[in-house]
């Protein structure tokens, strides 16, 4: 690990999506796509509110059958459709708005990849916050996207 990745924790991952890149660029701002694929193992996605336009918010809210987890408030940064989606990525728990907020930076990168599927660049940075505040949640954010993009996958293969 460089000083620079110590200082600012990074994910990246790399994905082959069985779907032409304009309907995985849909699957990430169309709330009943996103409904299916958006949590994590056993968790489910609750409530989602997309404002599909550069500065318009991206809200998630998870649970479990105990009840709210929290989710992820966040904005939207820039939109190239069927290419590329970038948010100011913000983790927040059960209360939402009455307490913190972990910003970090989410860019999805789409291409073309052979059989009509798409290579998808996921790269979650800026993690450093939430890092610093709750290692342990910080520590799953890549075995989290790991399981989403998971859900991702087999969502728009049954399309």
């Amino acid at each position: 690990m460089t000083p620079e990745a110590s200082l600012r924790p990074a994910v990246r991952l790399n994905r082959l999506i069985p779907a032409a890149p304009g309907k995985v660029y849909r699957a990430w701002l169309e709330p009943d796509l996103l409904a299916r694929w958006l949590a994590p193992g056993t968790m489910q996605v609750t409530r989602i509110e997309v404002d599909e336009r550069v500065g318009g918010h991206y809200r998630v809210w998870q649970g479990t059958s105990d009840g709210d987890a929290g989710g992820f408030e966040c904005q939207i940064l820039e939109l190239v459709p069927d290419e590329r989606i970038v948010f100011k990525w913000g983790f927040v728990g059960p209360e939402r708005t009455d307490g913190p907020t972990f910003d970090s930076l989410l860019t999805i990168t789409l291409s073309e990849a052979p059989g009509n599927a798409t290579d998808l660049t996921l790269v979650h940075e800026r993690l450093d916050t939430l890092h610093a505040a709750m290692p342990h949640v910080a520590e799953n954010v890549g075995p989290g996207w790991d399981l989403v993009l998971d859900k991702l996958t087999t969502t728009l293969g049954d399309r």
